[in-house]
């Protein structure tokens, strides 16, 4: 007999905002395998005894997806209902198709099990649309962290910059100064509005605002670190216009206006 495994997105941290299927899956599973990004809530809701941490160790390093992958294949074909526990979607950025892949080549049987997107939930639950009637007809999502094997980047970042849309970076805080230098240079205007949302929908959520002359300098003066979300456009700056009305996310006073 083989198991099957689920992967499944949880959303951007937030527990009230995993599906009701995902938290079915969570409570009937014979094994979490988990990275950081799930929220704490939701990671110290599971039993201790079934959950596995495959994501970030002590000392930075990192459990590498091979191994992450041999381990699903292990347990399913232990006869274990797998849920392999991602931060935000599973698909958008989070390796769900490698590890599927794998798991096809294995023999393996899966479900894929959407989340909310902490693309599009981030800017959101700072008051920021990721569209906008007046300010922008389209999006773009983007990968601040390739993989670093890559010979090169497979991002166009001078294309990115004329879309007249908006541009969301997931993972990207730390080489925040490259891609603004990328899209200045490719003529972005300094005076276009950039957001960071740190820890969206968790508890100690911070959002940071600048443009794109002022960001890394905002970034270091509130002291924003991973995991974040960089939003590009005028679309961040509609946030000033209903922050005082906003009740998502953390208390407003420990929020960077």
């Amino acid at each position: 007999m083989t198991g099957t495994v689920y992967l499944v997105g949880s959303g951007p941290g937030d527990p009230d905002l995993l599906t009701v299927k995902a938290r079915r899956l969570i409570e009937t599973a014979d094994v979490v395998l988990h990275d950081k990004l799930p929220g704490p809530e939701i990671l110290e809701s599971i039993p201790a005894a079934k959950r596995e941490d495959v994501g970030k160790r002590a000392g930075g390093e990192w459990t590498p997806q091979e191994y992450t992958n041999r381990r699903l294949v292990e347990l399913a074909n232990e006869d274990q209902t797998v849920v392999r526990l991602k931060g935000g979607d599973p698909f958008v950025f989070g390796r769900g198709g490698e590890e599927a892949e794998h798991l096809a080549e294995h023999g393996v049987p899966f479900e894929y099990v959407p989340g909310v997107t902490s693309a599009i939930a981030g800017p959101g639950v700072a008051g920021i649309p990721v569209t906008h009637r007046e300010h922008a007809s389209s999006v773009s999502f983007v990968t601040g962290h390739e993989d670093p094997t890559k010979d090169e980047s497979a991002i166009d970042w001078a294309a990115l910059a004329t879309t007249g849309g908006t541009l969301v970076v997931l993972m990207g805080v730390g080489k925040l100064p490259l891609y603004i230098d990328e899209l200045t240079s490719a003529g972005m205007a300094l005076e276009t509005p950039v957001a960071l949302i740190e820890r969206a929908t968790w508890p100690d959520q911070r959002v940071a605002v600048g443009t794109l002359e002022t960001i890394v300098d905002v970034r270091d003066e509130a002291g924003i670190e991973p995991p974040a979300i960089t939003v590009i456009g005028d679309v961040a700056a509609t946030r000033a216009r209903v922050v005082d009305f906003l009740r998502n996310g953390a208390d407003p006073g420990v929020w960077k206006k």
